[in-house]
């Protein structure tokens, strides 16, 4: 596990001591946040592609044969 130091300015340490006012600790808090930021970015790109798929029928046409290679689709 990798170590990371992180300078706060005034708005970051008004955001971390929200995040640890239930008890969480700094580490936490930060581990919390970022991991709440990949997924939240996660979820934006997934509805892109979804969006996108929806608008190409010869994407929809790929897609479903990759899930048929991969065994999750019919």
């Amino acid at each position: 596990m990798g170590t990371l130091n992180v300078r706060t300015d005034e708005a970051m340490e008004t955001a971390l001591q929200a995040l640890t006012s239930g008890g969480r600790s700094r580490s936490e808090a930060v581990r919390y946040a970022l991991l709440h930021t990949y997924r939240e970015q996660m979820i934006a790109q997934a509805k892109a592609d979804a969006d996108r798929l929806a608008e190409n029928p010869d994407d929809q046409a790929e897609m479903l044969a990759i899930q048929r290679f991969m065994g999750v689709a019919e």
